[in-house]
């Protein structure tokens, strides 16, 4: 696949689209909000210029004439030249005749035609409030339409001892219709222009948005499509600075993923064919011994001896012995290296310990001539907290190492000291040490070093580091080969002060 691949034409579409749908519908929002903004400016603006118009029609009408008869009854006449001004002035507006309690004694309309279900008493509560801050926003009653709320002015006067007030409708149901139809046809207008705007610029941005989306997103395509074909060495550069961040930053580290679980897979691989390579060179050697031995006890035509058939007999005892040890260190190592071993931590005496596994290899060493030593105080018991069946094996193992390679008339010692709250154990030794090359790898299974005389797995020190790292410690080995010599050293937590 090329890098420049272009994307399919489904996402291209399906991206335009949806700019296109998301600016229509913001589009019809904005123009929804912005004709019932402006509708609302309309009319607070013509409330506010016509707050006065009924103190004005008050002032002039009233002055010389007043809106009842002496009998009471309305005045007919001088509201019938107050409509011959509406004719001829303003016919978007209506004016109502209210008594105190806000019931309509007359009202002069143009066309009382349009009313729905007219009201006989208009609520005075927004006529006060009116009155009293003409500078509010105030909506009241339209006697011709109970339903509906419109803007208004609104005066109190009296006449002849009776109160009353003039109360001016400013947007008429004529007045109302011709808004209507203007406003259908500009929204038709802005509509139909607004469709057109849209398209193109959804197109554009979308095109835009593909073609910038596309830059960083054909990029990752190219690196997936190299891992894909084998090259796990493949990662997106600058991930961190991508359009797609987030999906370059979790390709990566997918990549790292699986390229760890390959290698992981590959080691795994090897050390199968390390494992069956090893086992089967190493356990060929007892068994054939075995074989033979047994062939030859077993042979009748041959004439042995009963010191020969015992000879023999001890030399199959010693060879099955090393064939159990080789099998129950590759069973220990494999329990180790799965983590299916759990730990049973007691508190226990390292000196005892060390005094325990020092008597059972007593002999093997007086046959060398091998002195051991313990550098420390012998009345202390150095209490630890750990595993003590396991610590047993640890420090057997190294001891078994030590007086394996420590020479005729040498010397092991044992230290134990106290830092902080740990308990640190040494065993030295004055072998032939370890030269640099090697020391890498003798923690590795199936290490053995040159001069092993055993022919063992190589298990032993690789159990040793297991035991350690499930105890969440570490061990180190310390040689100078021009001094000869080698040191192993690991730390356990010190308890003796806490038990005291």
């Amino acid at each position: 696949m090329s890098k420049f691949q272009s994307l399919s034409n489904k996402f291209v579409i399906k991206l335009s689209f949806s700019f296109l749908l998301t600016i229509l519908v913001i589009g019809v929002i904005y123009i929804s909000i912005t004709f019932f903004l402006l509708d609302k400016f309309y009319s607070q603006t013509t409330q506010r210029l016509n707050a006065d118009i009924a103190n004005h029609l008050i002032d002039e009408k009233f002055k010389n004439s007043s809106p009842f008869l002496e009998n009471g009854s309305v005045n007919i006449q001088l509201f019938d030249d107050v409509m011959h001004d509406m004719m001829a002035v303003n016919r978007a507006i209506e004016v109502y005749l209210l008594d105190e309690n806000g019931f309509v004694l007359h009202s002069v309309v143009l066309d009382h035609a349009n009313a729905t279900e007219e009201i006989k008493q208009v609520d005075l509560r927004p006529i006060h409030k009116f009155i009293n801050n003409k500078e509010e926003y105030i909506l009241g009653d339209d006697p011709k339409n109970i339903l509906e709320k419109k803007i208004f002015s609104a005066a109190s006067f009296e006449s002849y001892g009776k109160e009353g007030y003039i109360y001016i409708l400013l947007a008429s149901h004529d007045f109302e219709q011709v808004c209507s139809s203007l406003f259908k046809s500009y929204f038709s207008k802005l509509t139909t222009n607004t469709i057109i705007i849209t398209t193109l610029l959804s197109l554009i941005i979308g095109w835009l948005s593909v073609f910038l989306i596309s830059k960083s997103l054909l990029v990752i395509i190219h690196h997936v499509n190299k891992f894909k074909n084998g090259d796990f060495k493949s990662r997106i550069p600058n991930a961190s600075a991508s359009s797609l961040s987030i999906l370059a930053t979790t390709f990566n580290t997918m990549a790292d993923t699986i390229s760890e679980n390959i290698e992981e897979i590959k080691s795994v691989n090897d050390f199968k064919k390390e494992l069956i390579a090893n086992i089967s060179h190493d356990l060929r050697t007892p068994m054939t011994v075995i074989r033979g031995y047994a062939e030859t006890l077993t042979e009748k035509e041959i004439v042995i001896s009963d010191d020969n058939k015992e000879e023999f007999l001890k030399i199959i005892e010693k060879s099955t012995l090393t064939l159990s040890n080789l099998v129950d260190q590759l069973y220990e190592y494999s329990n180790l290296d799965a983590k299916q071993l759990k730990l049973n931590k007691t508190v226990f005496s390292l000196n005892k310990l060390i005094h325990d596994i020092i008597r059972s290899y007593c002999v093997i060493a007086m046959r060398k001539k091998i002195k051991v030593e313990r550098a420390y105080s012998l009345n202390e018991d150095f209490l630890v907290y750990a595993d003590k069946v396991l610590i047993h094996r640890v420090i057997q193992n190294i001891f078994d190492n030590a007086l394996k390679f420590t020479p005729k008339k040498g010397i092991i010692i044992f230290s134990l000291n106290v830092i902080n709250r740990n308990t640190i154990i040494s065993i030295k030794d004055s072998g032939p040490g370890i030269n640099q090359d090697n020391q890498n790898f003798i923690f590795d299974r199936w290490y053995t070093a040159e001069t092993d005389q055993n022919n063992g797995l190589g298990l032993g020190l690789a159990i040793v580091k297991k035991i350690i790292e499930l105890h969440e410690a570490n061990i180190y080995m310390y040689s100078d080969e021009k001094n000869k010599g080698c040191e192993f050293k690991f730390t356990l937590p010190n308890v003796t002060g806490l038990v005291n």
